[in-house]
């Protein structure tokens, strides 16, 4: 195996991929855009409520790459299926609860909104786009799945396929039939029933036979993913808070905080998408008993993430004044925003090793460390020094981009620092002794399952 090679051809299917959902969003929100301010407004609020109520799926079943991968490097391809279906169980009760609880946060988003209308536009565009919750996950957890298993191609065309739905019934339900804010939500839930079923169609190659739902399988699943799952929920909570402390302190830092946030949020996909492909290919060489390729495979990983954001850390310094002018024309706005873009250079390259260290460290099965890290640095850093250093001593945005800066830096440091000791190497020998422990089921599959 060359690890560089692999990285590269596994990445930068899932970096296009990771797209898929925000773009949804973008897209909806550019048509609606037409139809004035609190529409804007309500689509924006909607949107990130609907988020908020799957994102503990989207961390939890991160947790069927993990076994799927290792399952795949252990040769017992029949576990796969029974994976799988677990993992599509979890994901139609997750969405089916976020469907739930979706109709109690509705009725309160108009308290959360500056304009009634726009409040309830906002529940409105929730009400339909949340209908697509429960494909939203299945197609995550296929994903996953096929990640797993070396395919990072599948999930790109579903990506692909599924957005250019999107677009299309945007135009048909709120240009033609002028549905407004109900069509974008409408719009995009039907394109997750799209994305979920070319996965689904992925998935049915030759070789591949689907699998009851077993609660040993479901078990693991859990096990593994929980902490992945409240990892996501508290880091997305600890943001949450440092927006709230920024919009206290002003219009012009929370809209300097919101630009240089796309972008670091564009720049930084692709060094996570490094990681995701370092974890699958850790998982397969953990499931092979191959642990000592972990530590090559990492360097590898963190080799490549570093050139590409070095190069990203050189642009933010060099071009600072560009990218801030091409979002605003406020001169305050974009001043600050300047600034950010400094301290992004800064933590780029910590941000990158980050990612990788997480992603390899998930792909052993050591999953609860850096979960544990990750939350106790995110509220312990973040918000705190957003409030001494941006409220306190009146550094403003500046102040909450240093914390930030500060978690990202620590908590790079602690993981890799666990990765070089090698502590990871019980949670890989864990997971060998699951699969050993589990049942075969190699009667499920009749030939190999490969991308």
């Amino acid at each position: 195996m060359k690890p560089v090679p692999e990285l590269v051809r596994l990445a930068w299917p899932i970096a296009v991929s990771m797209l898929s959902y925000s773009v949804m969003t973008l897209v909806s929100t550019l048509f609606v855009g037409r139809l004035g301010a609190n529409a804007l407004a309500g689509v924006g609020l909607g949107g990130i409520a609907a988020f908020g109520l799957i994102v503990f799926g989207f961390g939890l079943l991160r947790s069927v790459k993990v076994v799927v991968s290792q399952a795949t490097g252990a040769g017992r391809r029949g576990d796969i299926p029974v994976y799988l279906a677990a993992g599509i169980a979890l994901a139609l009760a997750l969405g089916l609860l976020g469907i739930g609880a979706g109709r109690g946060l509705a009725a309160f988003l108009p308290r959360f909104s500056a304009s009634a209308e726009a409040g309830h536009l906002a529940a409105e565009y929730l009400w339909w786009r949340n209908l697509g919750a429960p494909f939203v996950l299945v197609a995550v957890a296929l994903r996953e799945a096929r990640y797993g298993l070396g395919d990072s191609r599948s999930p790109l065309v579903s990506a692909l396929g599924a957005n250019l739905c999107n677009i299309a019934l945007d135009a048909l339900f709120i240009l033609v039939l002028g549905l407004g804010v109900r069509g974008a939500g409408a719009a995009t839930a039907l394109s997750h029933v799209v994305e979920a079923a070319l996965l689904v169609s992925a998935s049915r190659r030759p070789g591949f036979a689907w699998a009851r739902v077993r609660l040993r399988h479901v078990g693991t699943l859990l096990r593994l993913g929980v902490p992945l799952g409240l990892q996501f929920l508290l880091e997305i909570g600890a943001f949450a808070v440092l927006v709230v402390v920024l919009a206290g302190i002003g219009a012009v830092d929370l809209a300097a905080h919101q630009i240089a946030l796309q972008l670091t949020h564009i720049s930084f996909l692709p060094a996570l998408a490094v990681g995701e492909a370092a974890s699958v290919m850790v998982g397969q060489a953990v499931g092979a008993g191959q642990d000592g390729l972990v530590p090559k495979v990492a360097r590898r990983a963190l080799l490549v993430a570093t050139a590409y954001t070095g190069a990203c850390a050189l642009v933010f310094v060099a071009f600072a004044q560009l990218l801030a002018g091409a979002f605003t024309t406020d001169l305050a706005v974009r001043a600050v925003t300047v600034k950010l873009l400094w301290v992004a250079a800064a933590f780029q390259i910590f941000d990158g090793a980050n990612a990788i260290a997480r992603c390899v460290l998930r792909g052993t099965g050591d999953v609860r460390y850096p979960a544990v890290i990750a939350v106790v640095i995110a509220w312990v850093s973040t918000p705190p020094l957003a409030w001494l250093l941006g409220v306190r001593l009146g550094w403003g945005a500046l102040g909450g981009w240093l914390g930030l800066c500060a978690e990202i830096v620590v908590g790079s440091s602690l993981l890799w620092w666990r990765l070089e000791r090698g502590s990871w190497r019980k949670a890989a020998e864990a997971s060998r002794e699951r699969l050993a422990s589990e049942p075969g089921e190699e009667e499920l599959v009749t030939a190999p399952v490969t991308g």
